[in-house]
């Protein structure tokens, strides 16, 4: 009865039941929007924004946050395509581990600037972002890479299917289970959540911050490179202005999904639930026909009410655990 319990009070508990309601009251209205079919649809949508929501997860637990992953996905995306352009017959690993090859590098000047010169996040990725995005501009000229400049192989990545599922789900299925096992089960993952949770705390137990901070910007790097790569591809375009907000999103999806802005808190469960209810929350009100300036402002709202909610559970836990401890 007990682990019932606990089960519904996890955060996790608590928004699947709400995407559920959520898909049940929208059904009302619209029969199809729960179907298999439809749900399909919304997760080779949203897998682009699990795998970016994905990268932030990383940096947010360290109680950091990314504001370049959106130039980073544009710049990689961007590269990749040019190079496509100029070698059309390039085998799909060759382009990824190239593609992860440049998301790593891009990672790494954050994680350098942050964890080495100790410069705030939100200070470093301020930068980068306007340099990455910068960059898309210079390295193409102003110019867009259009779907039939782009080859059938490098157009396929996203769609191949396997199993009856298409590759971009497959991706980021697989990103999602690795970058799970790894924070929950390997000493690095753990010391992120430490880090995160007591800085001090973990640097007098032997975790080194710097080190911590270079890897988890270098691996968020590596993730937007991919999700980078998904994009310009399922829509057959990389432009300058390619996953232009993402950043925002993606954090979006982290808060509601449970994971704490001030670090040490939140699991890979919940930024899968936060970001497929991003992505049924933007279907719905795609097809109810309301304006994108509504999105935007019931996507900030959401953020709001996730971030009270967060607050209020936690300073809720924090006086259990101080009348337990005055109890003993």
């Amino acid at each position: 009865m007990k682990d019932i319990q606990q089960l519904i009070k996890r955060r996790e508990t608590s928004l699947a039941i709400i995407i559920v309601f959520f898909m049940l009251l929208v059904s009302f209205r619209y029969p199809q929007f729960a179907s298999p079919g439809n749900i399909y649809d919304v997760l080779n949508d949203t897998a682009v924004l699990i795998l970016a929501a994905t990268a932030q997860f990383l940096i947010l637990l360290t109680g950091g946050i990314d504001l370049s992953i959106s130039s980073t996905m544009a710049l990689v995306g961007m590269l990749v395509s040019m190079l496509n352009m100029q070698l059309p017959e390039l085998p799909i690993p060759l382009i990824l581990l190239i593609t992860l090859a440049l998301g790593f590098i891009f990672g790494s000047v954050n994680g350098a600037l942050v964890g080495l010169l100790h410069i705030p996040p939100i200070i470093t990725t301020l930068g980068t972002i306007a340099i990455y995005r910068a960059l898309v501009f210079l390295v193409s000229g102003g110019q867009w890479v259009s779907a039939h400049e782009m080859s059938a192989l490098f157009e396929s990545i996203p769609h191949r299917p396997f199993l009856g599922i298409s590759g971009i789900i497959w991706y980021t299925v697989i990103t999602v289970l690795m970058v799970g096992l790894f924070v929950n089960f390997t000493q690095k993952g753990r010391a992120i959540y430490a880090i995160g949770g007591n800085r001090l705390a973990a640097r007098l137990a032997g975790i080194s911050g710097a080190k911590i901070d270079f890897m988890v910007f270098s691996l968020s790097g590596v993730l937007s490179g991919l999700a980078g790569l998904l994009y310009v591809t399922r829509y057959a375009a990389a432009q300058t202005d390619t996953a232009l907000g993402y950043e925002f999103q993606a954090v979006a999806a982290c808060v509601i999904g449970g994971v704490s802005v001030l670090g040490g808190s939140g699991s890979i469960v919940g930024v899968l639930l936060g970001a497929f209810f991003l992505g049924l929350l933007y279907n719905a009100l795609t097809v109810i026909n309301l304006s994108p300036f509504y999105q935007m402002a019931i996507q900030g709202a959401a953020i709001l009410i996730a971030i009270v909610a967060n607050t209020i559970i936690n300073r809720r836990n924090q006086q259990k655990m101080l009348a337990k401890r005055s109890l003993v």
